[in-house]
């Protein structure tokens, strides 16, 4: 199931993200450095938000809407959904986002630097 949101493009990523912790040494490497949960809400052209959210506490798992019950996030990301595609390939930097207001960081903001990592498994294209 595609965790794709046709309105938000750059939700593709969240799929790339998925793929990348499909098999267990993945999924336990992303777990050892992530340990957190971490939402993200992202809002569209049109002004419209949706959330996703990475598991790399327990289970290395990406999902769609707020994290299941029980799981809060140890940090959220709001961003627009043009700011999140660009952060997924690699073409902004989430510091500078950050300092500029395009990103805003709730809860854990040293949990978001161990983002990094994983939202480079979502870059799609040759890998250099």
């Amino acid at each position: 199931m595609s965790l794709k949101s046709e309105s938000f493009p750059a939700s593709a990523a969240f799929d790339e993200i998925s793929r990348s912790l499909s098999s267990p040494s993945d999924k336990q490497d992303a777990i050892k450095k992530g340990g957190a949960i971490f939402a993200f809400t992202l809002k569209n052209t049109a002004g419209a938000t949706e959330s996703w959210y990475i598991d790399l506490k327990e289970t290395g798992t990406v999902g769609k809407g707020v994290a299941p019950a029980g799981n809060k996030a140890a940090v959220t990301l709001v961003l627009s959904d043009k700011d999140f595609g660009l952060l997924v390939q690699g073409k902004a930097n989430a510091q500078k986002l950050f300092m500029s207001g395009k990103l805003k960081v709730k809860g854990d903001v040293s949990k978001a630097t161990k983002l990094d990592p994983i939202l480079k498994k979502a870059q799609v294209g040759p890998k250099l």
